[in-house]
């Protein structure tokens, strides 16, 4: 069975496996997880921060930086596709007591006068704008990498109005090395960046949430309140730190791998967007019929595994448990299913 559903599948490697079993660990509730450590030391180094923080998940992230940057009644500009939005179960208004209001962006591309017209007045009868959240790459809108320039500008926008800016950069990995433009230069107009290690970057389980230190410190706080303290988590920061040193040039394998998909199922006419809207390591395929969960169906009783993100939409994913052979077998399997 080819899994195409989710870069969230992969499996460690037999040399991050060595990594994990020898970690020298403690107890991080503490401070005292030598690998936890180095690994958010790492990651703010990276992202050009003062400090990070590495909790159980992206949703995790998300929600903890939610936390720190806002109070209960606060608002939340954000895309209506976004991962927070859509795949946080509510997460935002359960835990923090925020109303979100969503922007249906271009491809998940809010530009920044549509988030200026979005903040609310200075009026005791709105919900103050506490936070403006981005995405990148994309999830929803197949991988995307938002414009650098764009980001510049919003967070130029944010900052004038005393506004939070927060990057889900769960696959931030993957812009960088498609862009070639450093973590750093990414992160620079964020407040807070949530970067995950359990996707594409092959890592079981984790994500870095990276701020400034007093951010931080106040973050640490809220990861406690939703269990996130966890003890000798160095056997888990050490995939991470492995992940780091070792698999995000290798992201640039994905990406070819999708070009690839993407060419031949342009060429079947099934591919949502023009070619050139895939820049990761994700593949958009449109239904318009609405038949998309048939589809995958369909195709996984003929051994390949893709996810329907609605009725109108499969998602395929290229990772690092797939390769140049298994790409090929599923163009053949696509077009044998549907061709």
């Amino acid at each position: 069975m080819i899994d195409l559903r989710s870069d969230t599948v992969t499996l460690p490697t037999a040399e991050m496996r060595k990594v994990i079993a020898s970690a020298d660990v403690g107890d991080d509730v503490y401070g005292e997880d030598p690998m936890v450590n180095r690994l958010q030391d790492q990651v703010a180094e990276l992202m050009g921060k003062e400090a990070a923080l590495f909790v159980a998940s992206g949703t995790m992230s998300n929600q903890v930086a939610i936390r720190t940057h806002t109070v209960p009644g606060d608002e939340v500009i954000l895309d209506y596709n976004c991962h927070i939005f859509n795949y946080e179960s509510g997460a935002g208004a359960a835990l923090s007591g925020v109303q979100l209001h969503t922007i249906i962006g271009d491809h998940g591309i809010l530009e920044p006068k549509e988030i200026a017209d979005a903040i609310r007045p200075d009026d005791h009868h709105y919900a103050p704008t506490a936070l403006i959240a981005l995405e990148n790459t994309h999830n929803r809108a197949g991988g995307i990498i938002y414009p650098l320039e764009t980001i510049q500008d919003i967070g130029a926008l944010a900052h004038k109005h005393g506004i939070g800016l927060h990057l889900d950069g769960a696959r931030l990995m993957n812009a960088v090395v498609a862009s070639g433009i450093p973590a750093a230069t990414w992160a620079k107009s964020f407040d807070s960046i949530s970067l995950c290690l359990s996707k594409g970057l092959g890592a079981p389980v984790g994500s870095v949430l990276s701020g400034s230190r007093d951010f931080i410190q106040e973050a640490h706080r809220y990861r406690k309140m939703l269990g996130g303290g966890m003890r000798q988590a160095g056997i888990l920061a050490a995939a991470g730190i492995y992940a780091l040193d070792h698999h995000v040039n290798r992201l640039a394998e994905d990406h070819e791998n999708a070009q690839i998909l993407a060419r031949a199922m342009e060429n079947m006419g099934l591919l949502k967007d023009d070619r050139n809207w895939t820049q990761t390591n994700m593949v958009v395929l449109a239904f318009p019929r609405g038949n998309a969960y048939e589809i995958e169906t369909k195709l996984k009783a003929a051994g390949l595994l893709v996810s329907a993100m609605d009725a109108y939409m499969v998602r395929m994913v290229t990772h690092l448990g797939i390769d140049r052979g298994d790409v090929d077998t599923s163009i053949e399997i696509l077009q044998r299913v549907l061709g």
